[in-house]
């Protein structure tokens, strides 16, 4: 909150960050839908600081900082999870500082997906927000899909979600499906709430099934949907706040 004739007027704010219209916003305020910093706020007159205050809607976290950027990238397989690559080779900066306003603070990319996985890489300037979703702790869940050597047999979806122990310890899947099965191939879809490295293709060549092809296509309420490979996005204002929801931000 600030001082009496400081910061800006709360409806303001919501207004600019794509909530809803100064008057709808009023309205929101009006009904005790809307908190600052943990407390209901009803006064239409109030007054913050957008760079200091955390703002919600019916519950959910809504970004009012214009210094915060949130996307999400297609990685196409073969590009390395660097923002620079000293030996030359394409990397994920490549793609995405062409879409940085001169000025903006460096994004860096929530966890890693390996050269030769391609799909959804979520980037960010938001230091808080990443390292939740990274954290095992919050359990946030990261959906693929792998094309794997073989017929997937039936049961194997309840040995996956009882857990597989590797080398570095135990994993667990939260869902798995078999989505297409072919003579010497099957398609799974895998949901997973960690990130070790190359978790998903040592789970599965554990269980005899070798991955042949590896699409990240969801982190949480983020969805790749059919965005080409290379294309970077920002998240929508409700993405962004799913994540937060998801990391209890």
């Amino acid at each position: 909150m600030t001082s009496d004739g400081e910061g800006v007027r709360l409806q303001k704010v919501l207004a600019k960050a794509g909530v809803a219209s100064r008057r709808a916003a009023e309205e929101l305020i009006a009904q005790g839908r809307v908190s600052v910093d943990g407390s209901v706020v009803r006064e239409l007159g109030r007054r913050v600081d957008p760079d200091r205050v955390v703002i919600h809607v019916d519950g959910t976290r809504v970004v009012v900082r214009e210094d915060l950027v949130y996307l999400a990238l297609n990685k196409p397989r073969g590009v390395h999870s660097t923002m620079t690559d000293d030996q030359g080779r394409p990397c994920v900066g490549d793609y995405v500082r062409q879409h940085l306003s001169d000025g903006c603070a460096r994004v860096f990319h929530v966890g890693r997906l390996d050269a030769d996985t391609e799909g959804l890489l979520l980037l960010t300037n938001d230091g808080e927000l990443a390292h939740r979703l990274m954290h095992p702790s919050f359990h946030v869940l990261k959906t693929y899909l792998a094309e794997v050597e073989g017929t997937v047999p039936r049961g194997l979806g309840r040995r996956l979600r009882a857990g597989v122990r590797l080398a570095d310890g135990p994993v667990v899947a939260d869902e798995f499906r078999v989505k297409d099965s072919r003579p010497g191939r099957s398609l799974v879809e895998i949901v997973l709430h960690e990130g070790r490295k190359h978790i998903v293709r040592r789970l599965l060549a554990e269980v005899g099934h070798p991955v042949r092809k590896l699409v990240r296509t969801a982190v949480d309420g983020v969805q790749l949907g059919s965005a080409r490979p290379g294309s970077v996005r920002p998240l929508t204002r409700e993405e962004v706040g799913a994540l937060h929801r998801a990391v209890d931000l």
